[in-house]
């Protein structure tokens, strides 16, 4: 559904805060077969590539400098970019935090989709159900 289940805003999120992340998902989602990421340290670490181990998911790793392999994803990031970081001056993490929910509840309830016929996500979403 190109859903934004989580968007964590932080100076560093190292290999723990993801993992952490991925557990709160798992509470309220069923875990994917497969993860699409790049070659940054939170997502080369053992201890990803264990937890996802465990729980049988593939860690599916870009080329280096190849962004294009995760294009989705470099689209959504270019959007909240555009719409949210380069939008604002912000005074403090907290308020990053807050104005990235409001941004993230937007995204995915309101927001109509040109790649689901201009509907929004919580539309298609449900229909899934």
């Amino acid at each position: 559904v190109r859903e934004a289940l989580a968007i964590e805003v932080d100076t560093s999120l190292p290999t723990d805060r993801v993992i952490r992340v991925l557990e709160q998902i798992a509470e309220s989602r069923p875990l994917p077969q497969q993860i699409r990421v790049d070659n940054g340290p939170e997502f080369i670490s053992s201890k990803l590539l264990a937890w996802c181990e465990t729980r049988n998911i593939n860690l599916h790793y870009i080329q280096p400098g190849k962004p294009t392999q995760n294009a989705f994803i470099e689209r959504f990031n270019r959007t909240m970019r555009r719409e949210v970081l380069d939008a604002h001056l912000f005074g403090s993490l907290t308020q990053v935090r807050e104005i990235v929910h409001s941004w993230m509840i937007n995204y995915n309830e309101e927001r109509p989709h040109d790649s689901l016929n201009n509907l929004p996500l919580s539309v298609c979403r449900r229909s899934l159900n």
